[in-house]
């Protein structure tokens, strides 16, 4: 799930969406990869391709989300027990790739395809829409929240920006608030160095 140094300090995972088809005796599998960070966000897009898809006979999917590797689903939305979602978390887990959703629609074709067939086409459309899209890394990050006086903006940005923090979100008044992520293997520089300042509130989320 997480590779890069030994200290696990980066992850794999897909950063656009894409789409690929298999066809296999008239059934049509149209497989989408979402890059994801929750499962509101995963909801959100089995929600839309269910509206998108309405004819389609079989809505199935699986999905991998967090660095530890601990939050998946998988699921064969009707078809036999263990030949769509399965097969898809499988393409997933061979990529090592995580915060990573495929969404697989099957149009029925008239013909039965049996337990290999369904497996082989739900794998082939699974790693067809990760043939798509370039893997990417990224650095593991511990979320924390920062409060401080407007006037120590640029001495906070300094860290932020030196130690390579991702701004999530933030309110610049008088007074600001900054959701920021920091990298796990510089998280006691960034601590160390943002309570050097005075007056700087800071709390891990």
């Amino acid at each position: 799930m997480i590779t890069g140094t030994n200290d696990k300090t980066f992850y794999f995972t897909i950063d656009k969406p894409s789409v690929a088809e298999f066809k296999d005796r008239g059934s049509k599998f149209i497989a989408y990869a979402f890059p994801i960070e929750t499962v509101e966000d995963f909801k959100v897009h089995l929600q839309n391709l269910k509206k998108e898809h309405a004819k389609a006979v079989h809505h199935c999917f699986a999905y991998r989300i967090g660095t530890d590797g601990n939050t998946f689903r998988s699921s064969d939305d009707g078809e036999p027990s263990g030949t769509a979602g399965k097969p898809i978390l499988g393409q997933i887990d061979s990529k090592e790739i995580t915060n990573v959703a495929i969404i697989v629609v099957r149009y029925w074709g008239g013909t039965l395809l049996g337990v290999p067939g369904l497996i082989n086409a739900y794998k082939t459309a699974a790693s067809l829409v990760l043939q798509v899209v370039p893997v990417t890394q990224k650095q593991i990050e511990i979320t924390y929240s920062l409060q401080f006086d407007y006037t120590q903006m640029n001495e906070v940005m300094m860290i932020l920006k030196k130690f390579n923090c991702t701004i999530i979100s933030q309110e610049l008044q008088l007074f600001c608030s900054v959701k920021m992520g920091i990298p796990v293997n510089r998280l006691d520089e960034v601590l160390f160095q943002l309570n050097e300042l005075q007056h700087v509130d800071l709390k891990k989320l």
